[in-house]
């Protein structure tokens, strides 16, 4: 029941989301991300979005590139702490507050789960502003190491 409120929150929010994103969509799919080189970001993303059969959101590409870097899951539990580790790295967003904060009620059994990602984040250099697209050349743990991404 938990995870289904946040997936229809979800689902409402995503297309006023998108609307409001002043990025470009990126120009790939899945299979075109898995031809990159095999140590190369835009590799490991194909790899994540066929393995969990997804396709990359117009203009939400940077969600994916966050789960690929940080090697978050896509469980519910999972996609809280992503934004728990975003919080911690600066990133701030009407959306990251709201799934923290609804997040945190849903689940308080993971506390300090997500406080563990929060943490992290902190440790980590800021990276979730960058432009993952003209990244996706650049090996995936040159990327990790420069930014401390654990």
């Amino acid at each position: 029941m938990r995870a289904a409120i946040l997936e229809k929150l979800y689902d409402w929010s995503v297309a006023p989301y998108q609307y409001f994103k002043k990025n470009e969509a990126w120009q790939y799919n899945a299979e075109e991300l898995k031809g990159y080189p095999n140590e190369s970001l835009g590799h490991h993303m194909g790899k994540f979005l066929i393995a969990n059969s997804f396709q990359l959101q117009e203009k939400l590409e940077s969600h994916d590139v966050f789960h690929v870097l940080t090697g978050t899951g896509i469980s519910v539990p999972d996609e809280i702490s992503m934004q728990f580790y975003l919080l911690g790295n600066g990133k701030r967003s009407l959306y990251l507050f709201t799934v923290i904060l609804v997040g945190s009620m849903l689940y308080p059994e993971y506390w300090r789960f997500f406080i563990s990602k929060y943490n992290c984040g902190k440790s980590a250099l800021p990276f979730h502003q960058l432009d993952f697209q003209k990244l996706l050349h650049q090996p995936i743990q040159r990327i990790k190491s420069t930014f401390l991404i654990q």
